[in-house]
């Protein structure tokens, strides 16, 4: 008994240190707070429709917080009733953003997590690795761009309930969230294109993703 009751305290001492560590883990972490979004614009929809195009070329001019915050609101941020800007099948959101910040005011570069119910952004990886993203994609002017916005998903949350359909219908998503971009960055007097060469692997390991999120695209931002 005298054993077993030392291997339970053992297990017990384990578990307690464990969640130490991680609430020592998550203080550490850098979160920022993004500003509030705005919902109403000056660009009607239609204009920004018959205004978009990809952009491949960038000024080196740093975007601002609020304009990194309401472009990252306008792919997957939170609505009225808990929604989110883009669909999502089943509501699952299988999504994951991330801010690759090279210049932008009120942030350090880094590569950066955004959580919708929050509208925060968590640091993941200190120091500009515009250039790593770049290699990575095989195309030399997404470094030029002073911010990219990373889309990655899950694709087994959606799974569990659309099982084989499942990465169709993630594809759909990502594609939802990149018009929202487009939209919100030609609304904002922005430019941006959709990048899907890359090597999946290269790209996961310089975004840092963990186990279980695959890249699905870039979208390099900058004034035009």
């Amino acid at each position: 008994m005298l054993r077993s009751a030392g291997r339970r305290a053992l297990a017990v001492t384990l578990v307690i240190r464990a969640w130490g560590d991680q609430a020592m883990g998550q203080a550490r972490r850098t979160v920022v707070a993004l500003p509030e979004p705005a919902r109403e614009g000056t660009v009607s929809v239609e204009t920004a429709l018959a205004a978009r195009e990809s952009q491949r070329e960038f000024e080196s001019a740093a975007l601002t917080l609020t304009e990194v915050g309401q472009l990252l609101w306008a792919a997957q941020g939170h609505t009225s009733g808990g929604r989110r800007t883009a669909p999502s099948a089943g509501a699952l959101y299988p999504v994951e953003l991330y801010a690759v910040v090279g210049k932008a005011e009120g942030l350090d570069p880094g590569i950066y997590h955004y959580r919708p119910r929050q509208h925060d952004l968590v640091l993941v990886e200190a120091g500009d690795q515009r250039v790593a993203i770049a290699v990575a994609a095989f195309q030399d002017w997404v470094k030029d761009a002073p911010v990219t916005i990373a889309i990655a998903a899950v694709i087994e949350r959606t799974a569990v309930t659309y099982g084989s359909r499942a990465r169709r219908y993630v594809h759909m998503e990502v594609g939802g969230v990149a018009e929202n971009v487009y939209l919100q960055a030609t609304a904002l007097g922005l430019g941006t294109t959709f990048v899907a060469a890359f090597t999946d692997s290269t790209l996961a390991r310089w975004l840092s993703l963990p186990r279980g999120q695959s890249p699905f695209g870039l979208m390099p931002i900058g004034r035009e």
